[in-house]
């Protein structure tokens, strides 16, 4: 059994989840404007230098209170 966690979820075509599937992070990413997309890691400083180069505070409808708070939710995983 594989741990899913939400890192968030605006609607049902713009969330971000992460499986925990043993010692890969499985990162699911699905946005109305791009569809789904997969992305495995092997480590989640890995996993955090993908985000890190993914997001931006702008990204967000939330801004920068969102997206510090949607970093801190990965880094916890």
């Amino acid at each position: 059994m594989f741990a899913k966690h939400t890192v968030y979820k605006h609607d049902n075509y713009n969330m971000l989840t992460v499986e925990v599937q043993g010692k890969t992070l499985v990162v699911r990413e699905i946005s109305d404007q791009w569809g789904e997309e997969s992305h495995k890691f092997i480590s989640r400083p890995e996993m955090m230098d993908w985000a890190q180069k993914r997001f931006r505070p702008d990204d967000f409808p939330g801004g920068e209170e969102e997206y510090n708070r949607t970093m801190e939710t990965l880094r916890n995983i």
